[in-house]
């Protein structure tokens, strides 16, 4: 097993020598939230996956990624719901809080937050990370969407200080009424490189095969078989 610490220096260090593939990739990603999976009928209720390149499925297939593969595991278990993939790579807190309200677009009854790799690599203050999530889970939540907040760690270059305040924010919000709390979104993932792609800082389709069996450990009782209409149509 490697140790967390050494992992996310790995992390980092992939990171350091990715800035153009991830630009591209955030290019590429802009139009943003689409559905993981085709089959689903537009009016069904909607999970969002709100996040970065970890979301998006950097380096994977589009039915590698993580919200595909809770697509699947959907139909294959009776829920009627439809997954929107909102990743984009290379994305902080800040810009998923920008582009928030179109993600939530539709008949959203869970929001699945990642967010929080990339303020942590480039050592952006944990402060406004905070606020950043604070927002996005309370006007989630003021529209009556579930939350499900998927922590992160932050890597150990910017000094330990740094690291406990970044692992302290996920505790914190953890704790608003509402939230189910994943504590690390990589677990089991991070810095094994038989479970990421080359880059050594995404998984790859068996590593996000371990994730989205930890995803729907917390999303699965947030679910119903039958959810009925969203709650601005119900008379």
């Amino acid at each position: 097993m490697v140790p967390l610490a050494l992992g996310l220096t790995m992390l980092v260090c992939a990171a350091c020598g990715q800035s153009d593939v991830s630009s591209a990739e955030v290019r590429s990603s802009t139009n943003g939230a689409t559905p993981a999976q085709t089959g689903v009928s537009a009016s069904s209720p909607r999970i969002v996956f709100l996040g970065d390149s970890l979301t998006a499925g950097y380096g994977l297939a589009k039915e590698e990624s993580v919200p595909s593969l809770i697509q699947a595991r959907l139909q294959a278990e009776g829920y009627p719901y439809e997954v929107v993939n909102a990743g984009v790579s290379g994305d902080t807190s800040a810009g998923g809080l920008s582009r928030l309200d179109w993600s939530l677009d539709g008949d959203v009854r869970v929001l699945v937050i990642e967010l929080g790799a990339n303020d942590g690599l480039r050592g952006l203050p944990v402060a406004n990370m905070k606020r950043n999530l604070t927002e996005v889970i309370t006007r989630a939540q003021s529209r009556g969407i579930k939350v499900v907040l998927t922590g992160m760690e932050a890597p150990p270059n910017f000094g330990e200080a740094y690291t406990a305040e970044f692992r302290q924010v996920y505790r914190d919000l953890a704790k608003l009424p509402g939230v189910t709390f994943m504590p690390f979104f990589l677990e089991g993932v991070a810095g094994l490189p038989h479970l990421n792609i080359a880059d050594g800082m995404h998984p790859n389709a068996e590593g996000a095969r371990i994730i989205e069996r930890a995803v729907w450990h917390s999303l699965q009782p947030l679910l119903e078989k039958s959810p009925g209409r969203a709650r601005s149509e119900a008379k």
